[in-house]
């Protein structure tokens, strides 16, 4: 009887050094700024129920996270822009699979003496601005669309980001299909060369920058503005309405893509049709190969990206991003069986 119950207590002492010692499978990305907020978010979340898995997230830009899944320094990548061929091509071990995660906007944020009513964009005033050929607040164009905002004769200071930027590329990319200047002169890119302004690092810089500079103004994406309390916009679209960035006209913007979704999901939504679509809208992707070496890796990826497209999707909305169609999550659920 002595020894069945120290076989017993050896036992159970076994198990509790076993489950003591199990081993955290760790799982590194970094990337976009624009849906950090959110990953942080998912990633507590999910390390709730699987405390053995545990995914760490730098924020640090789109190009950034490219770069580094090119380098094979992390497990997977974000971005808010889809990678181009050429970026594909220079990953030769394996296909990158690109997983929309959320919607989200983008707005013009700025910070001007005396005014505190919510100003109207045109895409051409945008691009007049960042041009700099509108160079103060009270300029014709802008006073025309903001009858009794009353704006100042200030110089406009411009804000735009400083290190490769998905954010960057949404905003660059809308100004290019309104603006035939912009598109010349600048074009659509993750880095451009701005003709003017002051540089801030990711979305926080940029706000920041916006933020503690008198008569300025910078693009970022929406969470920014509302969790540091800041002003936005309302830009017309490409029916003429000025909208507000929000959960619907997001989702609005979307809803044309969704039924026209690619294969691969590497679309822009920027400028698109509908009455109510926020025209500076975009999906943003995990940039995952499909080939992970480490089965236990592999697993507790997927696992992720099932319970991402399923409870995760909840958290959305309350962040100020718009959950994906429904028609995208069942095509993109169908993706996951390619990582192998």
């Amino acid at each position: 009887m002595k020894n069945q119950g120290l076989a017993i207590a050896l036992a159970s002492f076994s198990s509790i050094l076993t489950a003591g010692t199990a081993r955290t499978e760790t799982i590194n990305a970094a990337g976009a700024s624009f849906p950090a907020p959110i990953y942080q978010k998912w990633f507590e979340e999910y390390r709730k129920l699987h405390p053995d898995v545990q995914i760490n997230y730098q924020s640090v830009g789109s190009g950034a996270g490219i770069r580094q899944l090119t380098e094979g320094t992390v497990d997977f990548g974000a971005s808010d822009m889809p990678m181009t061929d050429e970026q594909l091509s220079k990953i030769t071990k394996a296909k990158i699979l690109h997983f929309p995660t959320v919607l989200g906007a983008v707005v013009p944020t700025y910070n001007i003496e005396g005014v505190s009513a919510t100003l109207k964009f045109t895409g051409d005033t945008l691009a007049g601005i960042f041009l700099g050929t509108i160079k103060k607040w009270n300029d014709p164009a802008l006073v025309k669309d903001n009858p009794g905002a009353n704006l100042p004769d200030k110089d406009i200071t411009v804000v735009h980001r400083s290190d490769g930027s998905g954010t960057s590329f949404v905003f660059t990319d809308f100004l290019s299909k309104v603006n035939a200047d912009w598109k010349s002169k600048v074009g659509a890119s993750t880095s451009v060369n701005w003709p003017l302004g002051l540089g801030g690092k990711n979305n926080e810089g940029v706000a920041g920058l916006v933020k503690q500079t008198p008569n300025s103004i910078g693009y970022v994406e929406l969470i920014y503005a509302v969790q540091i309390k800041m002003g936005y916009g309302v830009v017309r679209n490409s029916s003429g309405t000025f909208v507000k960035a929000d959960l619907a006209t997001v989702t609005e913007a979307a809803a044309g893509a969704a039924k026209n979704m690619p294969d691969d999901f590497r679309i822009s939504i920027t400028n698109a049709p509908g009455k109510n679509a926020y025209p500076i809208s975009t999906f943003t992707w995990l940039l995952i190969p499909n080939k992970i070496g480490d089965a236990t890796k592999r697993n507790a990826l997927k696992g992720f990206l099932k319970w991402m497209m399923d409870k995760g999707q909840s958290y959305a909305g309350a962040m100020s991003y718009a959950p994906l169609p429904k028609p995208v999550l069942a095509k993109e659920e169908k993706q996951i069986a390619l990582i192998q």
